[in-house]
């Protein structure tokens, strides 16, 4: 009876052993289960990716960035000369494990690389080194005549660089490509807002490894094709655009200026011609610059209060609203008093009656004041939108700012509305102002400024930028009215120097304060010198600003921006071959 009793005790045993064994070997084929299942469902596609990578290869293919041109009138009406395109240079790298004499290498390769020989000849000493460049951008003449010198482990690699022709003209308009991070990137300008169009998209080339891990080149394939950068065609002339930076130059040189900015454009589609500014800098060698603020393309980016060319858009406001004409009078005491601030004319003098043409002659500021409020400050806020002040204008190019009329909206407070109609107290940019007199020279019609003519895909295909009306800012008859009043600026006012002998051309300067950043006060020796015209007045072919920031030793715009401006006019008429008037 013991003796059953032990064995049924052992049998009990032997089927617990047998059950927890099943358990066991049951969670083992269920965990086997369940790793599998994650191996071949969940994690399929990382370890099909692990094993893809371990069987291809994947080589980006770089598209080839399209290039800029703008137009060469003077050698054709189809001629396009390229102002940014992709050149060839090499790169020259020695091998130094090869390498017997480093200083004899050094000697003979310094003159022809433009290096200093101590710095080669240290670069070629590592007798284990495999690979040690010397110097990127190295061009095709230079690489023969380094290849003449029949030097062993020195050898070249191919590399592509952005390359700009014309160097500093016109720089800040187009801009440069230049890096940000590890990557060469569009920076500023055209190069800078048609990033994504230029640069195109990047392509990958899949290659088949075999059991050693090497290509197999024969099964090679495209995964994705790369697609080339589309080629812009700017609206800019290249004669017009060399001899209006030129001519910049040497007057912000000659008056001692900080800098100077220029544009011309065509005031019945919108085209701009020429764009500079002065301080500008190379594109080719973008990194050399000592303020990287001279990127900026201030014409667009540098808002600034313009001065008396203001007085136009204040005249034209006055005159579209039917309050005044060109022979309405007032008596100018010298000064106005308005919420406790006297203003008085730039020459401090009082003169007596006068109508509203000698206004803009003389550029007296209470005539400003008196056509401002003929107008009342509700629709004189009106007519500087409309005018496209406080709004970005649209035009094709990175970092456009659009400067600020917010003082405007006070319409309780006349002294702003008395101070924006001499061209104080609100911010325009060059570019702003420049359009707002392309309406007036355009009969009151305003177009949508633009930069890039066409834009041609890698296909071929052509997309060109047809001219936009934006709107109709005062009427044609008033246009026509402020036109003549403008051009008896340049013949009888203070703008004479900008007048060119046989033609009626239409403008007003500007000699505006500036402001100081730490008191807010107006200094009263620092200046903004500028000016603003068209020509010839019954039909422009062209409108021009031109402004000089803190001019040295010259008082008034009408001595430092009128004569630039004459002299880039006299330069577009002859060009553009535009008969005599008288």
């Amino acid at each position: 009876m013991y003796q059953r009793a032990v064995n049924g005790s052992r049998g009990t045993a032997s089927a617990d052993r047998i059950t927890i064994i099943s358990i066991v070997f049951f969670l083992l084929i269920f965990l086997i289960f369940l790793r599998l299942f994650k191996l071949q469902i969940i994690d399929h596609h990382e370890y099909l990716s692990l094993a893809e990578e371990q069987h291809f290869a994947l080589s980006e293919l770089k598209p080839e960035r399209g290039e800029v041109y703008i137009h060469d009138y003077q050698e054709g009406a189809d001629v396009l000369y390229p102002v940014a395109l992709n050149k060839k240079y090499y790169v020259v790298y020695g091998v130094p494990n090869v390498i017997k004499s480093a200083q004899t290498y050094a000697k003979l390769l310094a003159p022809v690389l433009e290096m200093d020989e101590e710095t080669i000849w240290r670069r070629l000493d590592k007798a284990d080194d495999v690979y040690e460049p010397l110097k990127h951008r190295v061009e095709e003449a230079k690489k023969t005549e380094i290849e003449n010198l029949n030097l062993d482990g020195i050898r070249f690699q191919e590399e592509v660089w952005r390359y700009y022709p014309e160097k500093n003209i016109g720089s800040q308009a187009l801009g440069f490509v230049g890096y940000e991070g590890d990557n060469l990137v569009g920076r500023y300008g055209v190069e800078g807002y048609w990033e994504k169009d230029l640069a195109g998209t990047k392509g990958e080339y899949l290659f088949e490894r075999d059991a050693s891990g090497r290509l197999i080149p024969i099964a090679r394939r495209i995964k994705e094709d790369e697609q080339n950068g589309t080629d812009i065609v700017l609206t800019l002339d290249r004669s017009i655009q060399f001899t209006a930076c030129s001519a910049l130059a040497a007057t912000v040189l000659k008056h001692g200026a900080d800098d100077g900015s220029v544009i011309i454009m065509d005031p019945a589609s919108g085209a701009i011609l020429a764009m500079c500014n002065y301080p500008d800098f190379d594109p080719n060698n973008y990194n050399e610059v000592e303020d990287i603020s001279v990127y900026n393309n201030r014409a667009i980016f540098e808002p600034y209060e313009p001065g008396s060319m203001i007085k136009g858009i204040t005249m034209a406001a006055a005159i579209d609203a039917g309050n005044v004409t060109p022979a309405t009078t007032y008596i100018d005491t010298g000064e106005e008093e308005i919420a406790g601030y006297k203003i008085h004319n730039s020459d401090g003098k009082a003169h007596g009656l006068k109508n509203m043409t000698e206004v803009l002659e003389e550029s007296l500021n209470t005539g400003a004041i008196f056509a401002a409020r003929q107008v009342g400050p509700e629709l004189f806020e009106k007519y500087f939108k409309m005018f496209g002040f406080g709004q970005l204008t649209g035009v094709q190019l990175e970092t456009e700012r659009s400067g600020t009329i917010e003082n405007l909206a006070n319409h309780r407070n006349e002294i702003f509305m008395a101070t924006a109609s001499f061209g104080q107290g609100f911010t325009a940019t060059a570019l702003q102002v420049l359009n707002a007199f392309a309406a007036i020279a355009n009969k009151g019609k305003m177009m949508k400024p633009y930069i890039v003519d066409q834009i041609v895909q890698p296909d071929g295909k052509v997309q060109k930028t047809e001219p936009e009306f934006v709107r109709q800012v005062i009427t044609t008859q008033t246009a026509r009215t402020l036109s003549a009043m403008l051009a008896s600026v340049v013949k009888y006012g203070h703008a004479t120097r900008a007048g060119v002998p046989g033609y009626y051309i239409a403008g007003k300067t500007g000699t505006a304060q500036v402001a100081d950043q730490t008191t807010g006060q107006y200094s009263t020796d620092v200046t903004m010198h500028s000016f603003v015209g068209f020509a010839p007045v019954d039909d422009p072919k062209f409108v021009v600003l031109v402004k000089l920031s803190r001019p040295r030793g010259v008082a008034w715009a009408d001595s430092s921006a009128a004569p630039l401006f004459g002299e880039i006019a006299k330069f577009l008429l002859n060009y553009l071959e535009v008969p005599p008037s008288y």
